[in-house]
């Protein structure tokens, strides 16, 4: 029995063992599951961040997908296959090719055997992308996710490609290439980055150097380019140069130009004023014609093309605009008047000038204002002066010796062109008449001579495109378009250009140029002539779309092939952030609009000097937006709720809206006018606030009594008082401060010598008429208070305040000085 149960206890035991041996293979198995199912969901959640990381990137940087874009995308894509189904082999187009076509050694050698490349490496990557598909078959349900994640990827980042190649405007089978060859390298990256997180970063990381990389390869073809254009440039082929008229406010600058030009823009100004830079193409034939009345000029031989003139405005405002274009400039024209000499904007004129080492000559204008004159216009105006009076020659030397003096107190030589030393060191004084066309001739021919002997240098011709961009005009029939100052190289139709704008930079492209017959200026509206293609130096008008947001004043680029926009897109704005960084805002102020970049920057300095406040600028025209933005002023400072718009046009929705919350839009086309109104407006704003808390605000004084003039003892008390300090005025209520403070009542009336006065001040012995306070007793002199009391004027901090706030002007320092007194008197905290 006892080996029975030995028997039976081992194979209990030993089925018990087993039992626990099974359990223990199942807990294990079940174990190892929930591992993988952990490590896989990791994996997945992995993915999901780097998938939700990469959408915000995009969305960040502007490259999410659309679905319009999608649909872009299948299109092409189903053209590649179409094209496949065709028999056409489209091969991948490397890099590195744009470089080795620009490269003079580039043969067709290299071409045929980067094609073999290109072909073979295609197909290595289709024979990839099939083995790697059919293993990733087994596990399709498994990473049904991860599938699509990556195929999203695929889209988006072919969307990039597509979009891109579609701004760059390439031909169709480039953007094939470009979203084949992309979709091939993607099906590649999928297939890595489903293998392993890790390997995901590095290729991120790569793909960042490859970018840095382009950016830089771009970066220096564009350096070469320009350093060839440099090694071209030759003194047989000159440019024409660019000539900047400066000078005071009315001294003539318009009117000589449009004498040059024969045509009347002075008219066409606000109040006839230059108000924005203008540009005029002034032809050689032009010149010979004006010049042949001048000794020695028809014998000179000609190799500049023209002249371009640059019309800066002379008021003190626009500084910054003559400070563009001088900075345009060549060579300079500075019109002195003769009668008034040196005047402030001239002086400002000759230190921009100096600042910028521009060569200039002066005009001296208005020589027809001479006593006695006698005008000879077709005559050389050395001629005309010898042909004068006596007295008017005494006048003519007198004046200009005088305009000498004064260019000698700004440290510089100067002489009359016929009897100038050295030309180097003396600036050249040319007599001229705007009204009547003397010395015209005499000035172009200086001009001429000027730059074909000194500035040859600078005037050679370079291919290497170098514009400004002037203003900004809506004409009607051509939509938007920008005025440029095209100094060197080309312009041609169809050119993809690239400006600042104020919402960033603006790609497009040129539609139509445009050049005002010769002699006419391009702010003048006119019949336009359409070119193909501009040569510098010119102004030009460029017709193209989405030009409503350009801001004038900044320079205009032109990207020769589709990768560089996006290395000249960085330049641009670069330039508009350093060209604003410098303008200072302050927390309360008036909100500022102005149509281009100079005349706002004009404004601003306008309103600096002028103590006016601004909190925020803009460029364009006065939309809602702008008004919403003015109407926080509302709650800080309601005299800053207004809007100054300088020469741009208002939205009707704004307007209305400014009417509706209280915001006033002044608009005027003169910065003067602007500054009146605004001025006249916080003028109104102050009396009204100075109306409405006239009965707070109370003046300090002291008064002693004079007892042998006392009329009246009580109610009311009337009698002779000396002002020893401060200023009495109707309503200020006095009190006794050796007499604790007691309260005589309120001035209603002040008379000197029998008339009524609304004030009187220290010194001035007046009889003041004292009512009592409602509802208190009558006060009496003799009981409450004798001649030896001095009377004061009751203040209180809110009175205080008010005379703070409105009235400061009204009170002098020694009022202020009896206020801190009267403060410490009253214990007024």
């Amino acid at each position: 029995m006892q080996e029975a149960l030995r028997k039976m206890r081992e194979e209990e035991e030993k089925a018990q063992r087993e039992e626990e041996e099974r359990i223990r293979a199942i807990e294990e198995a079940e174990k190892a599951r929930q591992e993988q199912l952990r490590v896989e969901q990791e994996r997945k959640e992995k993915k999901k961040q780097k998938e939700k990381e990469r959408k915000e990137r995009l969305k960040a940087e502007g490259k999410y997908l659309t679905p319009k874009q999608k649909a872009d995308r299948a299109r092409a894509l189903a053209l590649v296959e179409a094209l496949k189904a065709q028999g056409l082999v489209i091969g991948e187009k490397k890099p590195k090719s744009a470089h080795k076509k620009s490269d003079p050694h580039y043969n067709s050698h290299d071409k045929n055997t980067d094609a073999q490349a290109a072909q073979s490496e295609v197909e290595v990557k289709i024979v990839d992308v099939k083995k790697e598909e059919s293993e990733e078959k087994e596990d399709e349900i498994k990473d049904s996710w991860d599938m699509i994640s990556s195929e999203e990827e695929e889209e988006e980042e072919a969307a990039d490609k597509a979009e891109k190649a579609k701004a760059e405007t390439s031909e169709l089978e480039k953007k094939m290439d470009g979203v084949k060859v992309k979709s091939d390298s993607e099906s590649e990256d999928e297939s890595g980055s489903d293998d392993s997180g890790s390997e995901d970063d590095d290729s991120d990381d790569s793909e960042g150097d490859k970018n840095e990389n382009r950016l830089q390869k771009i970066k220096q073809r564009i350096q070469k380019r320009r350093e060839k254009a440099e090694k071209k440039r030759s003194l047989d082929v000159l440019r024409a140069p660019i000539v900047c008229v400066l000078g005071h406010v009315d001294t003539g600058k318009t009117k000589i130009l449009d004498k040059l030009r024969r045509t009347n823009v002075q008219d066409g100004e606000a109040g006839g004023i230059t108000q924005q830079i203008g540009a005029t193409n002034v032809p050689i034939d032009a010149i010979k014609e004006q010049g042949k009345i001048v000794k020695g000029f028809s014998q000179m031989e000609l190799r500049v093309p023209g002249l371009l003139i640059i019309d800066t405005p002379g008021h003190e405002s626009f500084s910054n605009l003559r400070n563009r274009g001088s900075s345009l400039c060549d060579i300079a024209i500075l019109v002195v008047d003769i009668m008034h000499g040196l005047e402030p904007q001239t002086i400002e004129s000759i230190n921009l000038l100096k600042n910028k080492k521009t060569p200039f000559v002066v005009a001296l204008n208005k020589i027809d204002r001479l006593y006695d004159w006698n005008s000879t216009p077709k005559k050389d105006i050395r001629e005309t002066i010898k042909a004068q009076a006596p007295n008017t020659i005494v006048e003519f030397e007198r004046r200009t010796k005088e305009v000498i003096l004064q260019f000698a107190e700004q440290g510089l030589n100067a002489a009359l062109f016929y009897e100038n030393p050295d030309t180097r060191s003396y600036v050249s004084l040319v007599p001229t008449s705007a009204i009547t066309g003397e010395g015209m001739g005499n000035i172009l021919a200086l001009i001429v001579e000027i730059c074909q002997n000194m500035l040859a240098k600078r005037l050679m011709f370079s291919e290497e495109l170098q514009a400004t961009v002037l203003e900004v005009k809506a004409i009607s029939g051509l939509g938007t378009t920008i005025d440029a100052i095209l100094v060197n190289g080309y312009l041609r139709e169809g050119d993809t250009m690239v400006l600042a704008g104020t919402e960033g930079p603006i790609v497009t492209q040129i539609r139509s140029l445009l050049m005002p017959q010769p002699l006419k200026e391009l702010r003048v509206k006119n019949a336009y002539i359409d070119h193909k293609e501009v040569k510098a130096a010119q102004g030009v008008k460029i017709a193209a779309k989405e030009l409503e947001k350009a801001i004038a004043g900044l320079n205009l680029y032109v990207a020769q092939q589709p990768d560089e926009v996006e290395v000249l897109t960085k330049e641009v704005s670069h330039e508009l952030k350093s060209a604003l960084s410098h303008i200072k805002v302050h927390d309360r102020g008036v909100y500022v609009q102005a149509s281009t970049l100079g005349s706002l920057e004009a404004l601003l300095e306008f309103l600096r000097s002028s103590k006016i406040p601004y909190c925020s600028f803009r460029i364009g025209p006065v939309v809602k937006k702008d008004v919403m933005k003015a109407s926080t002023m509302l709650e800080h400072e309601s005299r800053y709720a207004t809007i100054l718009a300088f020469d741009v046009k208002v939205e009707r929705d704004a307007q209305e809206l400014a009417d509706a919350v209280g915001v006033k839009i002044f608009q005027a086309d003169i910065i003067y006018h602007l500054f009146d109104k605004f001025t006249a407006y916080t003028e109104e704003l102050k009396q009204k606030k100075r109306d409405e808390f006239k009965s707070i605000a109370v003046f300090p004084c002291k008064l002693r009594v004079l007892p042998q003039f006392i009329f009246n003892s009580r109610d009311p008390i009337v009698m002779g008082v000396m002002i020893e300090a401060g200023i009495v005025k109707e309503g200020t209520p006095i009190c006794v401060p050796s007499k604790e403070f007691v309260e005589l009542g309120i001035v209603t009336g002040i008379e000197s010598n029998h008339k009524p006065v609304e004030s009187a001040r220290k010194g001035q012995e007046v009889c003041i008429k004292i009512e009592p306070i409602p509802g208190e007793a009558p006060k009496m002199f003799g009981r409450h208070f004798d001649e030896k009391d001095m009377l004061v004027s009751k203040i209180s901090r809110q009175s205080i305040d008010a005379c703070k706030d409105y009235f400061r002007d009204d009170l002098v320092k020694t009022d202020w000085q009896l206020m801190v007194e009267l403060k410490k008197m009253f214990e007024i905290l």
